[in-house]
């Protein structure tokens, strides 16, 4: 095995034995990233450089006998719509193509000095999007196949991992950007409850759905960065101050006596039948390992995308009226200043993100308030009850994390509403502000699929262990993607 194909944990014990260095590690990523990324396009800005003088202080460190963090010297992406103090975030749109953040996020300042960073990493337009064909400047490519997406928005952030070009990730997730493309791309993908991983200095989408969260190797790669980025942030009024627990705790292989709800509205028509075999086999075998399972109903899982899909756009037509040409970012010229405005918004705005601000300026405007956006909330209360409901009955609930494995780059991108059904799984989850994990669980013509335990607000940990146990007891996690071979 190479130094690129190991989890973040196996690197962390080289490490701490002296048997490589993070030098030696940071250098066989970025190898790594030579090699393939001019296929896979997983960065939007690649930071070799300064990537090597971050392993260089890790090395010394180790060398003066320094106790360093379990992140340290290991090689991560950043989802290039979390701002990074001197280094471009673009946020995939040519309206911020050239900005450069004058402070770092939280979650950065959280990482610490001792975390190397190898660039940013590809997404959809503003987040907006399922396969990172909305990106501005191009789509990136699933390592297990290169003619089919990563999914998105995060689909570059596992790219990378995937493809080796990283050994772990940071993503966003709004509506299932993080739990979709680590389905897609065989990773481990953790969308928190909202508010417990500061949001500050993540370049707003859907500001009460929006959620920064880990995209790994592995549950125990997963648990680490969760203990490295969680915790309660002044700076973010929707942080929730709370105690944040030791997730590796939870890395325990045991399930006896868990209680397992399966929903039956999740188990949508037009699923593919790989996926669904597969999602129920992996139940079987969590009830093999001492799980009991209930089957439950969420009347209001149907409601949930079209709620999602006036929810969101509003609130990105209200977070994106700042890019107009005047503060920051892309500056069209114009005869006077609206047609500037217009110029620069139509010049520098993708396709997807001018129909979401159409359609939540629409949904927001004089007189259809109330038959839209405000409709759209009540619905999302009854989601959430669904969700509470649920949770009183049982300790995790078990569904698919999409509907189908990854499609062909090109195949839904002339069709919105077909994309935007691939959220369908994830989208609840989001809207009723759960914490949710997508692991990969079995395979369907060489493409992988993901299971997702959604857990109670606040209980990373019971997903975590119910993940944990899964992954210990199969090897799917273990797999490369074939790129590797190719290559």
């Amino acid at each position: 095995m190479e130094l690129f194909q190991y989890t973040a944990h196996q690197l962390q014990n080289l490490l701490k034995d002296k048997e490589v260095s993070a030098v030696d590690i940071t250098k066989a990523v970025l190898a790594r990233m030579d090699a393939v990324e001019g296929d896979v396009k997983a960065y939007i800005t690649q930071t070799q450089d300064s990537a090597l003088e971050q392993a260089k202080a890790v090395d010394a460190k180790i060398q003066r006998g320094e106790v360093i963090s379990p992140l340290a010297g290991i090689p991560g992406a950043i989802k290039d719509n979390i701002c990074t103090l001197g280094i471009k975030t673009t946020c995939a749109s040519k309206i911020l193509a050239d900005f450069v953040p004058p402070y770092n996020a939280t979650v950065m300042e959280k990482l610490g000095q001792d975390t190397v960073f190898v660039g940013k990493a590809n997404l959809d337009e503003f987040a907006m999007g399922g396969s990172t064909e909305n990106s501005g400047f191009y789509p990136s490519r699933n390592p297990w196949d290169l003619t089919t997406v990563p999914g998105g928005s995060s689909g570059g952030s596992a790219a990378a991992v995937a493809a080796g070009e990283a050994i772990w990730s940071l993503g966003s997730d709004t509506g299932g950007s993080i739990r979709q493309p680590a389905a897609y791309t065989g990773l481990v993908g953790l969308k928190p409850t909202y508010g417990r991983v500061s949001r500050y200095g993540l370049v707003a989408f859907a500001s009460s759905l929006d959620q920064i969260g880990p995209i790994t190797r592995d549950v125990t790669d997963c648990a680490h960065v969760m203990n490295a980025i969680a915790g309660y942030d002044a700076k973010d009024s929707t942080s929730i101050k709370v105690d944040v627990p030791d997730y590796t705790k939870a890395l325990v292989n045991n399930i006896k006596g868990l209680k397992i709800g399966l929903p039956k509205e999740y188990f949508v028509a037009g699923m593919d039948p790989e996926v669904e075999k597969a999602i129920r086999n992996a139940i079987d075998q969590l009830v093999a390992l001492g799980a009991e399972l209930t089957e439950i109903s969420m009347p209001h899982t149907e409601y949930a995308l079209s709620a999602y899909y006036l929810i969101a756009p509003a609130e990105a037509s209200s977070n994106l009226a700042r890019y107009d040409g005047v503060g920051f970012g892309y500056r069209a010229a114009g005869n006077d200043i609206v047609d500037m405005y217009k110029k620069t918004r139509s010049q520098a705005f993708g396709t997807e993100v001018k129909r979401r601000i159409m359609l939540g300026t629409y949904a927001l405007s004089s007189g259809y308030y109330d038959a839209y956006y405000l409709r759209a909330l009540k619905v999302r209360t009854l989601v959430k009850q669904d969700f509470d409901r649920a949770f009183e009955k049982v300790d995790v609930l078990i569904t698919p994390t999409a509907p189908t494995t990854a499609f062909k780059v090109g195949e839904k991108s002339s069709d919105p509403l077909a994309m935007y059904l691939q959220d369908v799984c994830t989208i609840p989850v989001n809207l009723a502000g759960v914490p949710g994990i997508s692991i990969p669980c079995g395979f369907a013509n060489g493409l992988p699929i993901g299971m997702q335990i959604i857990g109670k607000p606040l209980d990373e940990e019971t997903i975590i262990r119910t993940a944990y146990t899964f992954e210990q007891n199969n090897d799917y996690h273990k797999r490369f993607a074939p790129l590797g071979e190719v290559k």
